[in-house]
């Protein structure tokens, strides 16, 4: 799901904040992004979204229609949210499968497997996904779950260490 935004421009009627640091021109008509927010060039964010107060989006991070990220939400690079998804505030994405300091060397390049938030998804407040799942579409993940492996859609999961509770129907 790569949207096209048409030439790097930003849509009509988008709202930001003056108190963010918005790089990133890819944001789709109608969107809103509130104060203390900083979202890198090369975020690309859809339309109708609502980008509560301090909010972090990478560079390789696509957000797609009618997207809500609620506040303190940390989208890092390799992170992908497809159409009317919801992150409630405070989850945390982790990128990196081996996170270590680089202790004074050359940054070296990286590459992270790729997280994905499929359409219609909800995450709870204060949920921690590890880097390169996929939350099925249709999925709601507890607040304050630690997801630790993929999600299958319409499934409701919570818990510390997850476990499948029961399928349903939205």
């Amino acid at each position: 799901m790569i949207k096209d935004f048409g030439n790097g421009k930003k849509g009509e009627d988008v709202k930001i904040h003056s108190l963010s640091d918005v790089q990133t021109k890819a944001i789709g008509e109608h969107t809103t992004i509130w104060q203390y927010c900083v979202i890198l060039e090369g975020a690309r964010i859809g339309h109708n979204c609502n980008i509560c107060s301090h909010c972090f989006i990478e560079n390789d991070v696509v957000i797609g229609d009618r997207v809500t990220i609620k506040n303190g939400v940390y989208i890092f690079d390799s992170i992908y949210i497809e159409d009317d998804a919801f992150i409630g505030p405070n989850v945390t994405f982790t990128n990196d499968t081996y996170p270590k300091s680089q202790q004074g060397k050359p940054r070296e390049v990286a590459t992270y497997p790729r997280t994905t938030i499929c359409k219609g998804a909800t995450i709870g407040g204060g949920a921690t996904i590890l880097p390169g799942l996929t939350i099925g579409q249709g999925a709601l993940i507890g607040a304050g779950t630690v997801v630790t492996k993929d999600v299958d859609p319409n499934t409701v999961v919570y818990g510390n260490i997850i476990k499948p509770r029961t399928d349903f129907d939205l």
